[in-house]
């Protein structure tokens, strides 16, 4: 059985709530879970204390072999339960297929144009 350290919604509809569990990989998000072992309330202020979570516990789940999801590993990382890789996509930042191939056209054109006026200045 995988066990996975996760977040389980609970709230209203656009008040958001969750809470942290330890929940068997195949359960649904919001089913069955053993234990829980926080919570999470994104709809409080950044410098709020938003994050709660049992350390002991968590210590527990994962020495037990409990793989937490990429949400819950933050959360660990700031509580300093566990590390997280910081994670590098340099290629994120760029623009499109579509976008790289406009600005190519666009930088022929100037480079077109940029020579018939060279052209142009040495005819005269």
């Amino acid at each position: 059985m995988s066990l996975k350290i996760r977040l389980a919604r609970a709230g209203s509809k656009k008040r958001p709530y969750y809470h942290v569990v330890v929940a068997d990989a195949r359960s649904p998000r919001d089913g069955r879970f053993i234990e829980t072992l926080g919570s999470w309330n994104p709809m409080l202020p950044k410098d709020a204390e938003r994050v709660t979570l049992k350390a002991d516990r968590v210590q527990h789940w994962l020495g037990v072999g409990a793989q937490p999801t990429d949400r819950v590993l933050r959360f660990l990382d700031k509580a300093g339960l566990a590390t997280r890789e910081a994670k590098s996509n340099p290629s994120k930042g760029e623009p499109g297929k579509k976008a790289q191939e406009r600005a190519a056209e666009r930088r022929q054109r100037e480079e077109d144009a940029a020579a018939k006026a060279a052209e142009a200045a040495s005819a005269e």
